[in-house]
């Protein structure tokens, strides 16, 4: 999958990916980052490389992660939109009172911009975010 990737997730799919502890450290290192060089999966993972291989492909089918290959270099990125649709999923089959903060399509902020944005506008995003909080009930 390529780094324009749009397609759809399907939560089946997700669920299957997260549940192994594998592919779940893999996703928590990637939540940390912009993206992340299969050597440092080599270096954090006790598995070998076919290993984080299969691993990382798993995650690429349920539409969890991208991976961009420069030269002999594999870098993967977390497709944090994926993880946001099949959080509206969830609250579909519980719709409950949700909390939204700022004005990111109802989504709560966590304080940590998915993009390198410049210390300004995140300052202003957070004041934005502090400032407007509200619960949706259905």
């Amino acid at each position: 999958m390529t780094e324009d990737a749009e397609a759809t997730v399907a939560p089946v799919e997700v669920f299957k990916a997260l549940g192994d502890p594998v592919r779940w450290s893999i996703i928590a290192q990637m939540a940390k980052v912009d993206e992340l060089a299969c050597v440092t999966l080599e270096t954090t993972l006790p598995i070998s490389k076919p290993t984080i291989s299969y691993h990382t492909k798993i995650l690429i089918h349920a539409g969890l992660i991208n991976v961009r290959k420069e030269g002999r270099n594999y870098y993967y990125s977390l497709r944090r939109e994926a993880l946001h649709e099949v959080l509206d999923n969830l609250w579909e089959l519980a719709p409950t009172p949700r909390p939204v903060v700022g004005h990111e399509k109802g989504y709560v902020s966590s304080g940590r911009p998915g993009r390198r944005t410049s210390a300004r506008r995140r300052q202003s995003e957070m004041r934005d975010a502090a400032e407007e909080a509200v619960v949706l009930t259905w």
